[in-house]
């Protein structure tokens, strides 16, 4: 569906695209030595975006991917006779141990050569015992290898036509090829689909904080303007461009929830475990008990239920491995930071009228909650490629889990009743007395109304 557009276009579309193949983790990328050749004499341009996106790969494997597969990039890049630009695609958190992040690329936390030279003789273990000491304030080994990549690239830049592109967390398209489009669980897609699911209960984040998602169709705009600033203006040194929202047209995490539980509301997923209502809060202890009652709790029922019938647990397997990805979540949706993004602005004053509609990357334009709701339902049409003309029985499913926890709530107050009420004369007067209180507050509330009426 992504390149439907393109097919209708230019048909034969993929004739123009030679692929070759290519290993990160192996000297010279493993390209062939016909592959080398070739490239070298008819590269123009040059767009380095692969690296592994994990929090939580291990030290080692980040480094070889981001760091030394950079490296090994800029060696080849250096040989190509036609060569006019080569655009890194970095992150907008590779510094987020700092609140204020310039359009500069600052100094790395170690030199990625020495770095490189001590792991080299250290086995797996050693590394994983001394990595939280290494990357220091950084929340992973992403920002940390990143930060270190970004260093690696400026010392090529006296060689080669630099830019650098920081863009925040990427999400669903915005425009194009059409809005709403995602192809994958990574980010905030999984996030808003464990919501949709009625999985996902609690989430700890601040709901002041701003949620600096990015569309992934702003951020390739920005990649082809980039790459067409730079072979044509041949800027002296290395530009970076924070690829961000933040300061531009902020929008908070509370807001994204909001819009989130309402449009699954809207238009559910299919076979939701519960109904969408997810919540934010900053309160560690507040966060833990939400877990316990509302996802550890439902979870060894359910799974108590499929051992019962003969099928084996999945719900708290499920459930530990979302309390592990919103873990790592956690420190980018607790926290705010400053971008400053003078050379996006200035790239955007480049373009013509008809380029900048073209190529669009101005994010004052995003209207958020249409945003957003394209999001989820992109979701639900193309990760979890859900039929929409399902929704009436989507919205019916809701409501017989609607039903079912009315039930189980009345049963559940008619057992605290009778085990811990009815036998006792204290806890009935306690009882009595908190109704009558309730009742004299309500009584009280609807005589004032009237009067102010």
């Amino acid at each position: 569906q992504l390149f439907d557009r393109v097919r209708e276009d230019d048909p034969d579309f993929q004739h123009k695209i030679v692929p070759v193949s290519s290993e990160l983790t192996q000297p010279g990328l493993a390209l062939s030595a016909e592959d080398v050749e070739k490239l070298t004499a008819c590269v123009h341009i040059v767009f380095h975006c692969a690296a592994t996106i994990r929090f939580d790969e291990p030290l080692k494997h980040a480094l070889q991917l981001n760091v030394m597969a950079t490296q090994q990039l800029l060696s080849l890049a250096q040989r190509m006779q036609r060569l006019e630009a080569f655009i890194h695609i970095s992150t907008a958190y590779a510094n987020c141990n700092r609140h204020h992040i310039d359009e500069v690329i600052y100094p790395p936390p170690v030199q990625p050569e020495k770095l490189i030279d001590s792991l080299e003789w250290m086995d797996d273990s050693m590394v994983r015992d001394i990595t939280p000491r290494l990357i220091g304030d950084r929340p992973n080994t992403y920002t940390y290898t990143k930060a270190l990549a970004e260093c690696v690239v400026q010392q090529e830049s006296s060689k080669l036509s630099i830019g650098i592109i920081r863009p925040s967390i990427v999400g669903a398209s915005w425009q194009e090829p059409f809005p709403g489009w995602i192809d994958n669980f990574n980010g905030p897609s999984g996030v808003f689909i464990a919501a949709g699911k009625g999985i996902l209960r609690t989430m700890r984040a601040n709901n002041d904080a701003v949620a600096d998602l990015i569309p992934v169709d702003t951020v390739i705009n920005l990649t082809l303007a980039v790459g067409w600033y730079t072979a044509v203006h041949r800027p002296k040194t290395a530009l970076v461009y924070n690829c961000t929202t933040g300061g531009i047209n902020p929008f908070h995490w509370g807001e994204i929830e909001h819009h989130v539980m309402s449009t699954f509301k809207r238009n559910p997923l299919e076979q939701a475990f519960r109904r969408p209502n997810a919540n934010i809060t900053s309160n560690y202890l507040i966060n833990q008990y939400w877990i316990l009652v509302s996802h550890k709790f439902p979870a060894l029922l359910y799974d108590l239920y499929l051992r019962l019938s003969g099928q084996k647990p999945q719900m708290m397997r499920v459930f530990n491995r979302l309390h592990k990805a919103i873990g790592l979540l956690e420190y980018f949706s607790s926290q705010d930071w400053e971008w400053n993004s003078d050379n996006m602005n200035m790239l955007l004053g480049q373009l013509s009228p008809e380029d900048r509609k073209t190529f669009n990357f101005d994010v004052r334009q995003l209207n958020w909650p249409e945003y957003i709701e394209n999001y989820c339902i992109g979701t639900k049409k193309y990760v979890l490629n859900e039929d929409m003309s399902d929704i009436p029985a989507a919205r019916q499913h809701l409501r017989k889990l609607r039903n079912i926890r009315y039930t189980f709530n009345t049963l559940l107050l008619v057992f605290v009743w009778r085990v811990f009420i009815a036998r006792s004369q204290m806890a009935r007067n306690i009882w009595y007395f908190v109704v009558s209180l309730c009742f004299k507050f309500l009584s009280y509330f609807r005589a004032s109304s009237t009067l102010t009426a």
